[in-house]
């Protein structure tokens, strides 16, 4: 979703802010027709053509699962704590997640202390919209006693550094995290009181409610594009400087089936189907290169383990 713009300041010192653009960078856009109509961006990109991606598994050695993912310059760290809670009686076998989005200042000159970024609580809103509608968790592999205990799954996805395309980066970060979340073990106390059991002295002290450490099964793997649209012109993954002067902008959200979870455009003018079929055949072919990437994350992890 493209952020909103701040309010203009109308002191004669000041000018239009656009949002997480930083000021120090050579403006490189100011003349973007000449670039569009060369087919070529100032990052030497096409204009089909998506940043480079890299994953990095188990960056945070304190959470159940994490991940730290760069697009380009956006670099988002995502991590999952477990806590044990009590099923709520709708769902009495079933577990539960919660989604943060922080946006702290060390992400873009634009973000203020003490003063959150507007568009963080609407990423954290569609991230958790995506993660559950899209069927990647079953929630129930979440339940630990019916009826009596559960996990509840708090996802952190932290921006490092906001240069465009926040949503996708930070989509394809919390989707890592749960790849690579291991489900610790429990046992219950005397007391009823469930509580987590670590190492092999712990296996043998204390009967265990889950025998072996396990993942979540993953399926249907979400994963978006967004697509800056500007003067009849589709840009694949627009840097924070393109999102400061596009028209309005399309996310698709395709599942591993390449089956459309969501598509979201904030605004702006009407958008032919010539152009959303175009945007979604772009997202099917950076889908496909995302799932290879992380795929081949969660190879190297599991080389390093076993070295």
């Amino acid at each position: 979703m493209e952020p909103k713009t701040l309010a203009r300041d109308r002191s004669p010192q000041t000018k239009k802010k656009t949002p997480f653009v930083d000021k120090a960078r050579p403006k490189l856009l100011s003349h973007p027709p000449r670039h569009l109509r060369e087919s070529v961006r100032p990052d030497a990109r096409r204009l089909a053509e998506a940043r480079p991606t890299t994953i990095a598994l188990a960056a945070v050695s304190s959470a159940h699962g994490s991940a730290l993912v760069r697009l380009g310059d956006t670099a988002m760290l995502a991590s999952i704590k477990l806590e044990v809670m009590s099923p709520s009686s709708e769902a009495p076998d079933e577990g539960s997640i919660a989604v943060e989005f922080h946006m702290p200042p060390i992400c873009s000159p634009l973000v203020r202390p003490g003063r959150p970024a507007e568009v963080a609580p609407v990423i954290s809103k569609n991230l958790e919209d995506i993660l559950m509608s899209s069927g990647m968790l079953n929630l129930k592999e979440l339940c630990l006693i019916s009826g009596k205990a559960s996990w509840l799954a708090y996802l952190d996805v932290y921006c490092l550094n906001a240069d465009g395309s926040l949503l996708d980066a930070a989509l394809i970060s919390a989707v890592a995290a749960f790849t690579h979340l291991e489900i610790p073990l429990v046992s219950v106390g005397d007391d009823g009181r469930v509580f987590t059991v670590g190492g092999n002295e712990g296996k043998a002290k204390y009967e265990l409610v889950n025998r072996e450490k396990r993942k979540l099964t993953i399926a249907n793997v979400p994963f978006s594009l967004t697509c800056a649209l500007h003067k009849g012109n589709v840009l694949a993954d627009p840097t924070a400087e393109e999102e400061s002067i596009i028209e309005t902008s399309v996310t698709i959200v395709l599942d591993s089936s390449d089956q459309i979870v969501s598509i979201q455009k904030p605004g702006g003018a009407v958008t032919s189907m010539t152009t959303i079929k175009e945007c979604i055949s772009l997202a099917k072919d950076g889908r496909r290169k995302l799932r290879e990437i992380l795929m081949d994350s969660v190879e190297a992890m599991e080389v390093d383990q076993t070295d």
